[in-house]
């Protein structure tokens, strides 16, 4: 009775099959997401930043539990302009707004350059507005031309509203740094399935919305042109918190909708297990046969039956590495033969 069958390299196994796949960044693969919750007191104790939920996670409520971070947002100010302390250190404060610009620019920026410049700005800009995705949410990378930010100016003082996406479409040949790609953040809309473009950056009354690095899951937008177009105004008073970032969470949770979609390539191993008509008519199952090796049907005495319900792969120590289970059992006989493919993603 054959338990294990050895897969023939050549024929049985195709390795390194490479596909790229799309699949929405929120929980449970959704690529949209329409309402925000944060905790209550996050923002104001750190000064600097929040995480965004997709349910309620706060203690008591019904969704507590399941509450997962989608996404973290904030505001980041060059000189701790928006945060507790200051320069001289006379003040008590961590100048959290300074100490998270410094670090966006460590990971994005290239050397010797300490300021973020968006386009259409001669000088670099002091502040800017940041949207974060975790590695294990976002994978790979951020999908370009797959994500669309609404903000509306309702949670702030200034009304209006605006709908932000990336220039991928209308790039050809995107900025390279040591940060990876780098896209401009413009106005415009994905809603038809294609890009569409309302202003170019170069055209933007204050330059481009911002800057957008898929490889790393960061988008950063630009105070002084949402300022002047979209509404949302920030804090720079010194040495106290500005609530930057509670406005800024208020912009996009008013916006009611973010789409986004992440993009990465899977590398798949395809074993094909071939059974055989002469094989696996038989199972160890006690209830197959009795005590004495007799078969307990006497209808499979001469025509053995079984059903393949599921496929184990082992190494060369008979160690169990994977199971494959099948969508129905197959019926196995001397008559009938099958094919099951295994698919292996990595």
């Amino acid at each position: 009775m054959s338990v294990f069958q050895r897969f023939d390299e050549d024929n049985d196994v195709v390795k390194n099959q490479r596909t790229i796949v799309s699949s929405g960044v929120f929980t449970g693969g959704s690529g949209t997401l329409t309402s925000f919750f944060s905790q209550s007191a996050q923002g104001a104790s750190t000064g600097s930043y929040i995480d965004v939920y997709h349910q309620n996670p706060t203690a008591g409520t019904a969704t507590a539990d399941t509450a997962e971070i989608q996404f973290s947002l904030g505001y980041a100010h060059i000189d701790g302009s928006g945060s507790a302390g200051n320069t001289t250190k006379l003040n008590s404060g961590g100048r959290q707004t300074a100490a998270l610009y410094r670090q966006f620019a460590n990971v994005i920026l290239p050397s010797l350059t300490s300021r973020f410049t968006f386009t259409n700005t001669t000088t670099g800009s002091h502040d800017f507005y940041f949207i974060t995705f975790q590695r294990a949410r976002q994978r790979e990378k951020i999908d370009p031309g797959n994500w669309e930010l609404h903000l509306s100016g309702s949670g702030n003082t200034q009304g209006g509203g605006i709908k932000l996406i990336d220039d991928s479409g209308a790039t050809t040949n995107p900025t390279v740094n040591e940060a990876g790609r780098v896209f401009n953040v413009v106005s415009g809309s994905i809603s038809t399935g294609t890009a569409v473009t309302k202003t170019a950056a170069s055209s933007e009354t204050g330059g481009a919305y911002g800057l957008f690095y898929p490889d790393l899951g960061i988008i950063i937008l630009h105070p002084h042109t949402l300022e002047l177009n979209g509404g949302l105004k920030a804090n720079r008073a010194t040495d106290s918190y500005g609530d930057n970032p509670h406005n800024f969470f208020l912009s996009v949770a008013t916006g009611s909708y973010f789409q986004v979609r992440r993009e990465e390539e899977i590398s798949s191993t395809n074993f094909f297990c071939r059974v055989n008509n002469q094989k696996f008519n038989f199972s160890n199952n006690p209830t197959f046969s009795d005590t004495n090796g007799d078969l307990t049907q006497q209808t499979f005495v001469r025509d053995p039956k079984t059903f393949i319900t599921q496929v184990g792969l082992y190494n060369d120590n008979n160690d169990l590495l994977a199971v494959a289970k099948v969508s129905k059992p197959l019926l196995k006989s001397y008559s009938r033969e099958a094919i099951i493919k295994v698919k292996l993603d990595f």
